[in-house]
């Protein structure tokens, strides 16, 4: 399989993307995270971020999850369990706060840096890029969300992306449910833009 590129690049030459390419996007994301979610094994990346998505070919209208470095790997009875980091910590940019704070995380802390990333591709800026990543990060761990500035995002897709970065972990959404509620945000957004087609001919 040949790579062209990752998202961060991407992001950084195109910008903000419509709403519509932002969703096929984080379809691509969330199926591939609800892979590695899937048990018996259940694999938490750790560091999950634009430059760890890499975009398959020169269409760049598909992506894949890359980078494992920081992933570790939990055997089914230990799935719901949480657990420290240890050593690296994954990108301060991306990271979930209980991560930042040293305290026990599961899975979730994947569906927080998704939610991180969702933001950025519909506003075409990280988040807090004003801050450098370490400060981002404990931002971030006080409480604060980045905020969203432009206009081309539906309401939809701001609330999961809101639920998704839920400090509160048991209040963020599986992989799967992610999955679900793309899928109707994009038959939504599809069957807008059909319409509007058939209004302006």
């Amino acid at each position: 399989m040949h790579f062209q590129g990752d998202l961060h690049q991407y992001l950084k030459e195109k910008g903000s993307l419509s709403p519509l390419t932002a969703v096929n996007f984080a379809l691509d994301i969330a199926r591939g995270m609800a892979y590695l979610h899937n048990e018996p094994n259940v694999i938490i990346h750790r560091d999950l971020k634009p430059r760890n998505i890499l975009l398959v070919n020169t269409a760049a209208n598909h992506l894949k999850v890359g980078d494992f470095g920081l992933s570790k790997i939990i055997k089914s009875q230990h799935a719901n369990d949480v657990y420290k980091m240890t050593g690296e910590t994954g990108s301060y940019r991306y990271m979930a706060p209980e991560v930042f704070k040293h305290r026990k995380y599961d899975k979730k802390v994947d569906i927080f840096s998704f939610a991180m990333i969702l933001y950025e591709m519909l506003e075409g800026d990280s988040p807090f890029s004003s801050y450098e990543p370490y400060e981002a990060a404990k931002y971030v761990s006080d409480g604060h969300r980045p905020t969203f500035r432009s206009k081309g995002h539906t309401a939809e897709l701001k609330e999961l992306t809101e639920v998704c970065w839920a400090a509160d972990v048991n209040l963020r959404p599986s992989f799967l449910e992610i999955l679900k509620r793309l899928e109707k945000i994009k038959e939504s957004l599809a069957s807008h833009d059909h319409h509007w087609h058939l209004f302006s001919q």
